[in-house]
């Protein structure tokens, strides 16, 4: 038989319980909200299109590390680009190669901030940044940039572009036809 007692433990009980289940709750909210303020501080280009004529120029902001992140596609797959004036090609994480229909080509050895790689050769049929199609691209396959899969964008396609930086937002162009 309940007793006037056992109903007030019943009720402290369920009320403990849903007090833990609202804390857990809110917990996994912030986490939530706090994911996506890091993802749009890392990459805060993360929206823009990836559709070829979009417009004759692609606006880009600086992430919180200094880096400009876009994204793009390789052979028609979405990936995330970080330019990088400093490679001088395209460098790309080796196991991207198969997702990406990419052929794997002759080795050969890469200077890199970690010193010296040997990565493999391979040809990006189309590549695309924005507004901007290159066809017939050379990259190399690095195996040593498997930790995340962002490519790096090197000099032999960012030649092809104007740039203008002002502050923490760069412009890229398609640089005049000669």
């Amino acid at each position: 038989m309940d007793t006037p007692g056992n109903d007030k433990d019943n009720t402290r009980r369920m009320g403990r319980g849903m007090a833990w289940l609202a804390a857990l709750a809110l917990i996994g909210l912030l986490w939530l909200f706090f994911a996506g303020v890091e993802d749009r501080r890392n990459n805060p280009n993360r929206k823009l299109a990836t559709v070829p004529g979009a417009s004759a120029e692609l606006v880009l902001k600086r992430n919180h590390d200094g880096h400009y992140i876009v994204p793009g596609a390789i052979n028609g797959q979405a990936v995330t680009f970080m330019l990088d004036t400093g490679a001088t090609q395209v460098a790309i994480p080796a196991r991207l190669g198969k997702k990406l229909d990419l052929p794997t080509g002759p080795a050969f050895k890469v200077l890199t901030a970690n010193g010296i790689a040997e990565a493999r050769m391979t040809m990006i049929d189309e590549l695309g940044l924005g507004p901007f199609i290159l066809r017939q691209v050379q990259a190399g396959l690095n195996p040593g940039m498997d930790h995340d899969d962002t490519i790096l964008l090197g000099m032999n396609v960012l030649k092809h572009l104007e740039f203008t930086q002002r502050g923490d937002t760069l412009i890229l162009r398609a640089l005049p036809e000669q």
